[in-house]
Formats: C-alpha cells, structure tokens, sequence
C-alpha cells in the first residue's frame, strides 16, 4: 500500500491558511458571537415544537420530566442565572431523555457552571449534561429584547412577541404577515438590538391576562 508522505513545509503552509480563515470584524455595539472556529463542539440544538412528544416520564399519571435530568436542570439554571450570566444561553431538560443539554458561550466556563451546580446541589449528576455552543447569553438576548420593547420609535408594522430564540442564536419577533416580510422591518429591529440577528415570523396579537404582559418580553429561566 502506498505511503503519501507530508512534509513540515506542507503543514506549516496548511496550517498558516487556516489561521487566516473565518475572521471578520464586528462592530461595537453588538455583544461579539463565538467564532465557530474556536472548538468543534456542536452548536446548541433546536428542538421542533410542532412535534408532539410526550415528556419520558409520569409522576401520578401526569407527563413530567426525568427526575434525575429535572434536578440537574434546576442546579443548572440557578448557576447560570446567577454567576454565569456571562455564558449561559439555554438548556434544555430530557435532551434525550435523563440528559440536559446545556448550551454555553464558552467551554471551559461552562464545565466551572457545572461544577459550581454540583456545590449546591451534591446529589446531582453533572456526568448528565452535555455541553454545546450557543451564539449569544440569555442575558445578553434578554437586553436586546429590552430595547426593541423600550423602543418609542416603533414601524408601521404591529409588533405583537418578542423573545429570545430557542437556541440563544438570535431574537424572535412576530408581527402581520406584511411586518414579517419586511427587510426594512428586520434592519430596524437588528439596529435597536444593537446588531443581534432578529427573525421576524408572522403572529397574532396577544391578549393579555387580567394584570398580564401584553407581550412576550422575554423569560430569563431555563
């Protein structure tokens, strides 16, 4: 069988193009993303919400979570409320089933957010999570979807939810079907984020409850 050799120079040529990929500059005001280049863990899942899956387990016949995979998941969203706001994006409880899927900024930070869930709470098991890359924190989403609902300069188009995406990549908005196929609607809503990316998805007015938000501003829990 053949034997290709690689020279030191091919590889240093190799590794010299690679350095020079996949930079770009972003600008000021925009909370910086994590550069895909950075680690190849997999970036924070999505989970379909038209799917109709029951939760894996039943405490008294009612569809509930794992406990195991419920009580790391309240460890978890305490720390990353608490003193890992700088990385925490999301979770997501049973991901599969007894599993949490935690998704962080940063790595390294993100096993510290483990360990420090782990403190507090001796009898969970941080061996269940799995850690994953999410684009932004839940705090910083949390403050774009303040701006966008602190904004008095609101577009002709209705704005009726605002919320942080489901995978910490981005702000959710819905709007009419005309808001939601506005390029100019999505322009605004990004320059009052700050640069954060916002999808902009057709909706209907939200009826609040008695006392009630009128509209989704965004929960920073888990």
């Amino acid at each position: 069988m053949r034997r290709t050799a690689v020279t030191l120079a091919g590889l240093t040529a190799a590794t010299a193009l690679l350095a020079g990929c996949g930079t770009s500059a972003t600008g000021p005001a925009a909370p910086a993303p994590l550069p895909p280049s950075a680690t190849a863990a997999a970036a924070c899942p999505v989970l379909d919400r038209t799917a109709s899956a029951a939760p894996p387990a039943t405490v008294d016949g009612t569809p509930a979570n794992t406990p195991e995979a419920a009580r790391l998941s309240q460890a978890v969203g305490e720390q990353g409320r608490g003193a890992f706001t700088d990385v925490y994006g999301t979770q997501i409880t049973d991901h599969p089933a007894g599993r949490v899927a935690l998704c962080v900024t940063d790595l390294g930070r993100g096993r510290q957010l483990l360990e420090a869930a782990r403190k507090a709470d001796p009898s969970v098991d941080p061996g269940r999570a799995d850690l994953y890359l999410s684009r932004y924190t839940r705090r910083a989403l949390t403050e774009g979807v303040a701006r966008l609902t602190a904004d008095r300069g609101r577009p002709v188009f209705p704005l009726y939810s605002f919320s942080p995406a489901q995978d910490a990549s981005g702000i959710r908005v819905t709007s009419t079907a005309e808001g939601a196929a506005s390029k100019d609607l999505k322009a605004r809503l990004e320059q009052l984020t700050g640069g954060i990316p916002v999808t902009v998805e057709r909706g209907d007015p939200v009826t609040a409850a008695v006392g009630g938000p009128a509209a989704d501003a965004g929960d920073p829990a888990p």
